[in-house]
């Protein structure tokens, strides 16, 4: 399966059209979108037209700039295009997706212990699919997605937890902007911070 990840859109609707011709032009199954698709909720009129005019289904967690209001919004205006992976999860095929939105600090803030158990509960219905993609918003603790400037880390310690406990195969995350576009791995788990250019992901 091919994958298209993005995060951190903050209502860029000229970073949605790329990310949608590019989507169709590699015949992506799926568009994953890892968060903060707004700023506070200005910039999400239209935002997931060009996905909709393209053909492509998008999966999407709200960020701490997004509210779980702004999803719910989007999933009356899109209901036969969306995935909502907000404490939910699905399959296609072989595959099952699951996660948590929000972040562990500033607006719409998740405690860490909401955290895990929001993505404990959305592992339950996928935990037997051949292959698992966890989708977060904030980056696991300590790892090169997760820092500010050379030793701080700001990543989730309950993604981190989750990751080593859950062995997903991969983990697409956003959030810290100084590392957008990087990759890391914790045990047989590829972390991607997929940003606003996006990433194309093979599960």
């Amino acid at each position: 399966m091919k994958l298209l990840a993005a995060s951190d859109i903050h209502g860029d609707i000229n970073a949605v059209e790329k990310l949608a011709k590019r989507a169709k032009d590699e015949k992506v199954d799926l568009v994953i979108l890892a968060g903060d698709l707004s700023i506070f909720g200005d910039g999400l009129e239209g935002l997931l037209k060009p996905f909709k005019d393209a053909k492509k289904k998008v999966a999407l967690i709200p960020g701490n700039h997004d509210s779980e209001a702004d999803i719910f919004l989007l999933k009356q205006r899109y209901p036969d295009m969306l995935y909502d992976m907000h404490s939910y999860a699905f399959r296609i095929g072989d595959v099952g997706f699951f996660g948590c939105g929000l972040a562990n600090i500033g607006p719409n803030e998740l405690s860490e212990y909401e955290i895990k158990k929001r993505i404990e509960n959305s592992f339950r219905y996928i935990n037997d699919s051949k292959k698992k993609v966890m989708v977060v918003h904030v980056p696991p603790y300590r790892t090169k997605l997760d820092k500010i400037g050379k030793n701080m880390s700001v990543g989730s310690t309950s993604v981190r937890e989750m990751i080593e406990k859950l062995k997903p195969d991969k983990c697409i995350c956003g959030h810290i902007h100084e590392t957008f576009g990087l990759e890391d791995r914790l045990g047989n788990t590829d972390i991607i911070n997929a940003g606003p250019k996006g990433k194309i992901i093979t599960v």
